[in-house]
C-alpha cells in the first residue's frame, strides 16, 4: 500500500506560526496557519495513493477533508515523531509538512511511484526539508536527525545517501514561517486558501494603520 502522510499541528493561535508575530497578531497566524493546511490537505487529496493519513498534533476541525485516518503524533522531538509516522506505513510513503501550501498534486505523484527510486527528497529553501518519500519506510533513517537547523536538509539527506538508497529530488521549496516568506508564498500560488487569507489580513492591516 502506498501512503500519503500529512504531519500537521492544529491551528491554534500562540501554537502554531510563532515567527509571523509580528506583524501578524497571533489569531491571525493562526488563521493563515489554517489555510495553509487547508490547502495542503486539499491538494493532497488529490494524489493517487491508498491511504491518506493525517499525523496531527491537536484535535481535527473543519478543515479536514473526507478521507483522511487521522492518528496523533508521538510523543518527543520531531525526528521522533516523523520516524513514528513512517513506522506505521507498510509500504511506500510520502511525508509532507502544512507549511508549503504552493505544493500541487503533479509536484507531489512521482513521489509515490514505486519504480524511480528507494527515496524522494523535497529541499526547503530554508536548508530543511518539505517532503521525504521512503520506498520501505526505515524509522531508523530520520532518528538523531537535527531538526528546525539551517543544515537539518543536508544531514537527513546525507543520511539517505549513506544508508545506499538512490534518491530522487523534488523541487525546492519555501517553508512559510516568516511574514516575508507568507508574502513570497502567496505571490507564487495566487489562487490558493493561503493567498486569499493573506491578501485580506495584509489589506486588513493596512487600512488600520491608515
Amino acid at each position: 500500500m502506498t501512503t500519503l502522510l500529512v504531519i500537521a499541528k492544529q491551528p491554534l493561535p500562540g501554537r502554531v506560526k510563532t515567527r509571523l508575530t509580528p506583524p501578524f497578531t497571533p489569531e491571525e497566524a493562526a488563521s493563515l496557519a489554517e489555510a495553509a493546511l487547508a490547502d495542503t490537505l486539499a491538494t493532497a487529496a488529490r494524489v493517487p495513493a491508498d491511504r491518506h493519513v493525517l499525523v496531527l498534533d491537536g484535535a481535527p476541525g473543519p478543515w479536514l477533508p473526507p478521507g483522511f485516518h487521522v492518528v496523533p503524533q508521538a510523543a518527543g522531538g520531531l525526528d521522533v515523531r516523523l520516524a513514528a509516522a513512517f513506522a506505521v506505513c507498510d509500504g511506500p510513503a510520502l511525508l509532507i509538512g502544512m507549511d508549503t501550501p504552493q505544493i500541487t498534486p503533479e509536484v507531489l505523484a512521482p513521489a509515490l511511484r514505486r519504480d524511480a527510486h528507494d527515496a524522494w527528497f523535497g529541499p526547503a529553501a530554508d536548508g530543511g526539508f518539505w517532503a521525504l518519500g521512503l520506498a520501505v519506510p526505515d524509522p531508523a533513517l530520520l532518528l538523531g536527525v537535527p531538526m528546525s537547523r539551517s543544515d537539518t536538509g543536508a544531514v537527513q539527506y546525507a543520511r539517505l545517501r549513506a544508508a545506499g538508497l538512490s534518491v530522487g529530488l523534488l523541487p525546492v521549496l519555501r517553508d512559510v514561517d516568516t511574514a516575508r516568506d507568507a508574502r513570497h508564498v502567496a505571490a507564487e500560488a495566487p489562487g490558493t486558501r493561503f493567498a486569499a487569507r493573506h491578501a485580506r489580513l495584509t489589506a486588513s492591516t493596512a487600512g488600520a494603520a491608515s
